[in-house]
């Protein structure tokens, strides 16, 4: 065995015989087909079916029907009207039903659109007026009118403010049953002068009775120049004193 493997014993069938190669690959080639080649075609042969897989769609369903139409409308039935009773002469009747309200024909000028009213301005608009301008705008309120000027307050003169000149004195005259009585003394008066120098209105501060009226009468006589404030014309009030006496 040592010879075979070290290779020095002769081998006469592998040196002489070179048919013997040939035949040893043909049998291993044909035993290698069968062992392989069989075990395959029974796997192929006995492969399993598959089954085929079917697919559905599902079918949309069906519109529903159109609703039936609505019923037509019933008449409405007309009302029996009740049959007047015999109504005595000179006897008066309430009727039974109200009439109804009597309908006005639409006059047309010839001139005015459809929807217009007589006597309207052609080129008007709707739900205008009758003498209003024309393309005037309806939703616009008028403007409101203007406020009041603010009463001007009379001021008291003195100070800052002077007296305005007067214009016009007249002295009071002494009455005669003043006289007679030997009634003397003095009397103030407080008066309001108007925008035009008049005096509109006089108060008695001090009275002395039986000489009021002559100082009253005499004060409402006299005239100022207008008193003027920043452009305006102001009213002023002052105070006046007069004095009786016999002398």
């Amino acid at each position: 065995m040592f010879d075979l493997i070290t290779g020095t014993i002769e081998r006469p069938l592998r040196e002489r015989a070179p048919g013997s190669k040939v035949m040893s690959i043909t049998l291993h080639v044909i035993v290698l087909t069968l062992v392989v080649g069989i075990p395959l075609l029974r796997v192929t042969n006995t492969l399993p079916d598959v089954q085929t897989i079917m697919a559905f769609a599902a079918v949309p369903p069906a519109a529903p029907p159109p609703p039936p139409p609505p019923a037509p409308a019933r008449a409405a039935e007309p009302r029996p009207i009740a049959e007047p009773e015999p109504k005595n002469p000179g006897q008066l009747t309430v009727p039974l039903e109200t009439p109804a309200e009597p309908k006005t024909e639409a006059t047309s000028t010839g001139a005015g659109v459809e929807g217009g009213v007589v006597g309207g301005v052609e080129g008007g608009v709707v739900g205008g007026i009758l003498g209003g301008v024309v393309g005037g705008i309806i939703s616009s309120a008028p403007p409101p009118p203007p406020p009041p000027p603010a009463p001007v307050v009379p001021v008291r003169v003195g100070g800052q403010i002077s007296t305005p000149a007067l214009l016009h004195r007249v002295e009071p005259v002494y009455p005669d049953i003043a006289a007679a009585a030997h009634v003397v003394g003095t009397v103030i008066l407080e008066a309001v002068v108007g925008t035009d120098g008049c005096v509109e209105s006089v108060k008695v501060l001090r009275s002395r009775p039986l000489l009021d009226n002559a100082a009253i009468a005499a004060l409402k006589e006299w005239r100022y120049t207008p008193l003027v404030l920043n452009n305006i014309p102001t009213p002023f009030v002052l105070t006046v004193t007069f004095s009786f006496s016999t002398r």
